[in-house]
């Protein structure tokens, strides 16, 4: 891949990808910068042929995934202090109650409602079935529901 590649799929999908991050650490701005490097580093080194746009986009957002979870499994992030969140995406008030849900409907309703994804191809990067995103996004938009109840 050359450095012109590279940096056409970095401006094209960088925000969705941080985005992705962002939800993971709950609008830790610094962890999600890492989270972002470290999915363009794995890039870098994949040496991937994308098939499409699309492909390029889930590959990343596949990878994202992945990145934050390792992230979060560590034993010293667990241990350590966390600074104030650094929200950027508070024009939307709803994000804030949607980072606090459970990983899965979290991530489920961000790629559905944010990105435009449809329950199956959330469900081919996620690795489960249809039926499972569906079950995710109701679940998830029954927890918003009560959320937002208690918040009035």
């Amino acid at each position: 891949m050359t450095d012109r590649q590279i940096t056409a799929i970095f401006e094209a999908h960088a925000d969705t990808v941080y985005r992705v991050c962002f939800t993971y650490f709950k609008g830790h701005a610094m962890d999600a910068e890492d989270a972002v490097q470290t999915v363009f580093l794995n890039l870098l080194k994949s040496g991937m042929a994308f098939e499409s746009t699309e492909h390029q986009k889930a590959w990343l957002i596949v990878t994202a995934s992945n990145v934050c979870r390792n992230m979060l499994k560590r034993k010293h992030r667990r241990a350590a202090e966390i600074c104030q969140p650094f929200y950027e995406v508070a024009a939307d008030a709803t994000i804030n109650i949607v980072l606090a849900l459970p990983e899965l409907y979290k991530l489920t309703i961000y790629l559905f409602y944010y990105e435009g994804y449809s329950a199956k191809e959330i469900g081919s990067m996620l690795g489960r079935r249809q039926s499972t995103v569906w079950k995710y996004l109701k679940t998830g938009r029954d927890l918003l529901r009560e959320r937002i109840t208690e918040e009035m």
